[in-house]
């Protein structure tokens, strides 16, 4: 009863390849989805720099008077690595 269950190998198919099916399943994108998406963490991006270093800015003599092992200069770099890595979201929503 078990062997009948089982289909012999050369009848079984070669599996589909998966950026065939990530493809199929990914379905359009439209333009204005693309650009509402873009300009969203463009402007996140954006929002997130000036706010940021202006902050921080305002904050330096407290920042540098309580002698934290995060300074000035590795607060201002995470600001702008968080920046970029959303602005690098924005334009690969809107080009990709």
């Amino acid at each position: 009863m078990a062997k009948d269950s089982i289909p012999p190998l050369h009848t079984l198919e070669r599996p589909e390849k998966l950026q065939d099916i990530l493809k199929q399943d990914r379905g359009d994108d439209c333009l204005p989805c693309r650009v509402i998406g873009g300009g969203a963490f463009l402007g996140l991006a954006a929002y997130s720099y000036y706010s940021g270093h202006s902050q921080l800015t305002k904050a330096q003599a407290e920042i540098l008077a309580s002698k934290s092992f995060f300074g000035m200069r590795s607060r201002r770099w995470a600001i702008t690595g968080l920046s970029c890595g959303m602005a690098y979201l924005g334009l690969y929503r809107l080009f990709k």
